[in-house]
């Protein structure tokens, strides 16, 4: 558990850096447009957005309340990684060390 405590560490702070660096340097309209111009863009775009709904549905299958779960899916639409990485850190900290618990939430 130390192992994937570190990695979602690692994930938050990471997202962090490029989340801030791409608000304060980038223009997310412009170079938007051009990534979307690109087929390699879409294919990114496809394929992170799977990872998104994949991720979600993980999120949706361990809370218990819809509201949490779509409060959580909206950010992890969002902010991406940066939500899955923070979801992840507070799913192992409150999981006390119980894998089944981290996977399955209250279920």
């Amino acid at each position: 558990m130390k192992l994937a405590k570190l990695t979602a560490w690692i994930g938050l702070l990471a997202m962090t850096s490029v989340l801030f660096y791409a608000f304060t340097q980038g223009d997310f309209m412009g170079e938007g447009s051009k990534l979307l111009a690109m087929p390699w863009g879409i294919v990114s775009l496809v394929d992170l957005y799977t990872g998104f709904i994949l991720f979600s549905g993980w999120i949706i299958y361990r809370e218990k309340s819809w509201l949490r779960s779509a409060v959580w899916v909206i950010l992890m639409m969002t902010l991406g990684f940066f939500a899955g990485s923070l979801y992840t850190l507070i799913a192992l900290y409150t999981s006390h060390g119980d894998w089944e618990k981290f996977w399955k939430g209250v279920k």
